[in-house]
């Protein structure tokens, strides 16, 4: 156990668990679509965006060619805004149309839902994707919509009061997936 601003959290995956995993995740996402060429990434603000830059690492070591990726910020198609509080919002930037795409969408955890099912809703004001998936990191439970990744690096069941901190070395310093008291 690490105690880190009083706070204690514990760690999920450390660097290297989360570097293999990361490795899985891709190998999943290759295996589930024929045509890499036509895979987008795109990572829902903070952390999957983060998210999405490393996976896409991760497939153009392994295809040889470079992973479209980009943003979707799925914050004005929330229906919980009161509950969560609002946060600087990030542009919404597609490298692409997503006509014939096979669209990933990443973020970090997995909670209740909402995040997911406003991404969904933002999605579909830029156009028509073949096919979305979703990839997250951490499927914490506590589902309020019918809502389920497709691709998941760990489940953790969590009380609500627990939190799921990602951890990447590009903007922490430091790499693993830790759980702290909120």
């Amino acid at each position: 156990m690490t105690d880190t601003q009083d706070n204690k959290r514990v760690e999920i995956l450390s660097k290297k668990e989360l570097s293999l995993t990361l490795s899985r995740l891709a190998s999943q996402i290759l295996e589930t679509v024929p045509d890499s060429h036509s895979l987008l990434l795109l990572g829902i603000p903070t952390r999957g965006v983060h998210l999405a830059r490393v996976l896409a690492s991760e497939l153009e070591a392994v295809t040889g060619h470079q992973i479209d990726q980009g943003t979707l910020d799925p914050t004005f198609h929330r229906d919980d805004l009161e509950r969560i509080g609002t946060r600087m919002v990030e542009a919404t930037d597609l490298p692409t149309s997503l006509d014939g795409r096979q669209v990933v969408l990443i973020d970090d955890v997995i909670f209740t839902g909402r995040t997911v099912r406003a991404a969904l809703e933002a999605l579909q004001t830029w156009g028509r994707a073949k096919r979305v998936m979703l990839l997250v990191m951490v499927d914490r439970g506590h589902r309020e919509l019918p809502i389920q990744p497709d691709f998941c690096g760990r489940k953790v069941p969590t009380r609500r009061t627990e939190a799921i901190e990602l951890r990447l070395n590009d903007i922490d310093h430091e790499e693993g997936v830790f759980i702290r008291n909120s």
